[in-house]
Parts: C-alpha cells; structure tokens; sequence
C-alpha cells in the first residue's frame, strides 16, 4: 500500500474529526445541566486526543473487505469504538488503580487532584474513582450514540447493533475474568488464554471486524476469515502488550516501568513462571507481586526471574506463532488485495509496537 493502514484515506484525522465533533455537539446540553459537570466532558475529549485507533481501524478494513465502499457514515460508525475503548480505559485504570494513561495522569487522579486543589469535603480518592466511572459509563453511552446516529440504514444498523452488542458483553466478561485473576492468582496458562481471547483478543480486533463486515452483510465464509485472522492476532496484540507492561521503556509506554508487577497482573508470564520458575525464584515471585511500592531494584529482579525462568522467551515465540497463523488466514482474500495488504500491515504494527 505504500501507506500506514491507521492513515490510509486519511482514517485517523477523520476518525477524529468526527469524534471532536461528538463532543462539541455534547457540551451544550452538559452546560445546560450545569457548568460543573464539564470537568467530565473534558477528561473524556483529553483521553480521546491521539491513541493508535485499531478498533475503528480494524472495522475499516472488516468492511472494506466485505466489499464495502467509503463513506461518512461508515467512518462515523467505526469512530463510535474509540468510546467504548476510551471507556474501558477509564474502568480498567480505576480497576487497577493505575496513576497515569498515556503519559499523563488517568482520569481518577484528574478529578483526585480536582478535589484536593478545591479542598472539598470527604474523600479525595474516592470522588476521584466516583468521577471516573461515571466518565467510564459516559463514553459507553455516546459509544451507542454514536453509532446509532451514524447514518447507516436500519438494516446496517441492526446488522452492526448485533455484534455490538456481543462485543460489549464479551469485554464485560474478560474484565471480569481479569480482575478474578488478579485476587485468587496463581494464574495457569489455559486461564491466561481464556482471559486474553475475551479481554482482549475479540474486543480489539474479531468483533471490530465482524462489525465492520456486517455493514455489508458479509458472509459466513468471510466472517471466519475473519475469526481465524483476528483471534490469532489479538492473541499476539495482548501478549505484546503483557511483555511492554514488564519489560516496556515507560518513557514510549507511558506507564512506569514494571507497572504490571505493582499491579500483580496475572498474565501468560506470570503462568509460565508459575510452572517452570525454580522454587526460590517462585516464592520471590510470589511474595513479591502486586505490591505497589516495588522498589527499581525489585522490579529488576523480578523482571531477571521472568527471563531467567523463559517466560520473555516462550511469550516472544507466542507471538510469533501467532502472527504467523494470523497472517496465513489472510490468503483467503486474494479477490480484495487493498484489505488484506492493510490487514497484513495492521498486524505487523500491532505486534512489533513498542507502546
């Protein structure tokens, strides 16, 4: 293609010129509640500002590959994802209780910082989480609103409301799985699957496609291309994303480094030590994950039992495996040349990012 997938035909600056445009159209009638409830549209349009854009990305290309043809409303129905992203985001901070989001602080310290700066009453943490799941819950309904006034016909609508909606309830799902994982630990490997395919792996890049895809009406020949291709891909995006929350330079992540091990995520690395680690280096894994006051040197150790032990290395060949049987799935669509050379790129970005 010559050209970025994420900006061929000029996705991202239109995925966010109709997202900006949500929003601006949204301020009024917040302002009309009151001027006080502006601080939520603001920490949403801030959080909304950049982000890689995969979801509305990938149901691009799901439609372009049913033989869709470009247009402003299916662009407006693809852009509708980046809410429910931007909604799981803030949930998932909350939930982790992680202190910053791309670089900057996550929306529950935002307001955290908004109460303390006016010296308000009771809680300044919890206001913070309270805000930010309503914010959360926010983004979640313009995610619906947005897509329902996109323009598409009723039958498309239906077509792509059905998926939604399956999408949705299978995120739901995996967050909850995760955050299971994270209190009962000792995390196995077909557990960490389990929640890699629904957390991530369908969210991120099956159901876009299938969404994508039934603008058109595709068929179920298309739609299990489209499974083999975007499991095994989102399969690998999550793993990517495991190893950047252990080993990722926090300068290009935006987190702190080893985030992941304060936070005592329960991932294919971690199962992998569970099993094959040496006893010491398991009882130090043990002792030692989740706690939010690591110390660099902890995290260094902890990060040399992960490598010593082969998590690093069976995850990096996960990977691999994985983008190798997504990519094969793709020769099925050598009638649509355009949507499977952005396909095939979408997946070596997805895989080889550093952030």
């Amino acid at each position: 293609m010559g050209i970025n997938p994420l900006d061929a035909n000029d996705l991202r600056v239109r995925i966010q010129a109709n997202l900006d445009a949500f929003v601006a159209d949204h301020r009024s009638l917040m302002a009309a509640v009151s001027p006080d409830t502006l601080p939520l549209l603001d920490s949403l349009e801030g959080l909304l500002v950049g982000g890689k854009r995969l979801r509305p990305a990938f149901a691009y290309w799901g439609f372009q590959a049913a033989g869709g043809q470009d247009s402003a409303e299916v662009l407006r129905a693809c852009a509708s994802l980046e809410f429910l992203q931007a909604c799981a985001l803030i949930h998932d901070d909350v939930m982790d209780a992680s202190n910053t989001r791309r670089g900057k602080p996550a929306i529950h310290k935002q307001f955290e910082a908004l109460h303390n700066t006016n010296s308000w009453n009771g809680s300044a943490k919890l206001f913070g989480e309270g805000s930010a799941i309503l914010v959360g819950d926010l983004a979640l309904s313009w995610a619906d609103e947005m897509l329902l006034t996109s323009g598409l016909s009723n039958e498309q609508l239906l077509r792509a409301k059905t998926i939604y909606d399956i999408m949705r309830t299978e995120l739901m799902s995996g967050q909850y799985l995760d955050l299971l994982e994270q209190v009962r630990g000792g995390i196995t490997h077909e557990r960490a699957e389990t929640v890699i395919r629904f957390k991530s792996a369908k969210y991120t890049i099956e159901r876009p496609l299938h969404l994508g895809a039934a603008i058109v009406g595709a068929n179920p020949e298309l739609n299990q291309v489209l499974s083999d291709y975007g499991l095994a891909l989102g399969e690998a995006f999550q793993l990517r994303d495991d190893l950047l929350g252990v080993f990722g330079d926090s300068s290009v992540t935006g987190k702190p480094a080893g985030d992941d091990l304060r936070e005592g995520k329960q991932t294919m690395l971690i199962a992998f030590a569970n099993t094959n680690a040496n006893a010491e280096d398991k009882k130090y894994l043990s002792e030692n994950l989740g706690d939010p006051d690591l110390s660099s040197e902890t995290i260094t150790k902890l990060q040399d039992i992960l490598v010593s032990c082969g998590a690093q290395d069976f995850v990096e060949n996960r990977i691999s495996d994985y983008l190798a049987k997504s990519l094969s799935a793709l020769d099925s669509l050598a009638s649509a040349p355009e949507p499977k050379s952005a396909l095939t790129e979408l997946a070596i970005l997805a895989t080889k990012r550093t952030a």
